[in-house]
């Protein structure tokens, strides 16, 4: 897989990653203010429910996508799947795709989503890579969301609407900028970092 991001870019043969995270959404409780004693914010807050987001990267060309989601299913991704297929990569000729080993993360989960043909057709679009298990860290989506997660995550948000915006506006803005991932772990970097993973001689 590490091999996969060495090779040069190609708009062709994009190479894309997708992840997804979870962010529970929380409404904050305020005791009102009066005169002479100003608004408070109490300790205990509202729960929500918990908002999902699904990001598509391709760190070659510094583009990302998100899909907000209010659940993180087989179908939700086959969404993600037929979104970057359809909408962001309509002309590749391959779309080389790197994820992890979630079990929801297979073309099994296109067939629960789509009809048989049209989940053929979109599987048929991708070259399936998985990141070893128990490595998913080496998947660059892991990357972009640890980011929104600093810039754009870090406060309580209170509802799925606000989730959307501030989700929105951070992937318009690191697109704007066109940040690439800088990355630097290669395959002999593996062999000695990963050494127990690989096998031996007799």
């Amino acid at each position: 897989m590490l091999d996969v991001y060495q090779r040069p870019y190609d708009p062709l043969n994009p190479v894309v990653c997708i992840d997804e995270t979870n962010k529970q959404l929380v409404q904050e409780t305020r005791i009102p203010g009066e005169p002479g004693h100003p608004e408070k914010l109490d300790y205990e807050y509202v729960c929500n429910g918990v908002a999902d987001v699904f990001v598509i990267s391709e760190p070659l060309a510094g583009r990302r996508e998100t899909l907000v989601t209010e659940t993180r299913t087989a179908i939700d991704f086959a969404d993600a799947l037929k979104f970057a297929s359809d909408v962001m990569y309509p002309r590749a000729e391959k779309i080389i795709l790197v994820t992890d080993n979630l079990n929801t993360h297979t073309p099994a989960s296109l067939y629960k989503a789509f009809s048989p043909d049209e989940a053929h057709r979109i599987a048929r679009r991708f070259d399936w890579h998985f990141t070893p298990r128990h490595g998913s860290w080496l998947n660059m989506a892991e990357i972009e969301i640890g980011v929104m997660c600093r810039q754009a995550l870090a406060k309580p948000l209170p509802d799925i609407e606000s989730f959307r915006r501030q989700v929105k506006a951070w992937t318009l803005r690191r697109n704007i900028e066109c940040s690439k991932v800088n990355w630097q772990f290669t395959t002999p970097d593996a062999r000695v970092k990963l050494k127990r993973l690989y096998p031996s001689a007799l």
